[in-house]
């Protein structure tokens, strides 16, 4: 895939996880995890999406700039890797907000997941 998509590809995964960030937050299914962009949720949805836009700007604009370099190349793909990990976690947030998900299987990946993340810190 040429870096100019997967650029655009990785705005267009940082717009929907604002979306749907949003969409969970504000119907009580979620809580936003980063402290500085909960913050901007308190002041309103248009703060949130409006930085939430800018930052995913100014990372395409870099990585359009310095595509050239390895480093953009090789941050671009740790990048989308994690956005595409991310949908993962919006699609259970749906599959459980709208009870496709028991509770007991959302507390078991829950319980993984953190095992999973202990390993890393």
């Amino acid at each position: 895939m040429r870096i100019s998509r997967q650029i655009f590809l990785l705005f267009l995964l940082n717009f929907l996880d604002a979306v749907f960030t949003i969409y969970w937050i504000r119907n009580g299914f979620a809580t936003e995890g980063n402290h500085l962009m909960g913050s901007l949720l308190e002041i309103g949805d248009l703060p949130f999406l409006t930085v939430k836009l800018l930052v995913g700007a100014t990372a395409a604009v870099v990585l359009s700039r310095w595509a050239h370099l390895r480093v953009a190349r090789y941050g671009l793909i740790l990048a989308l890797t994690v956005y595409v990990g991310l949908m993962g976690i919006h699609l259970f947030t749906g599959l459980s907000a709208f009870g496709f998900i028991s509770p007991e299987t959302v507390n078991h990946f829950s319980s993984w997941a953190n095992n999973l993340f202990a390993l890393f810190i």
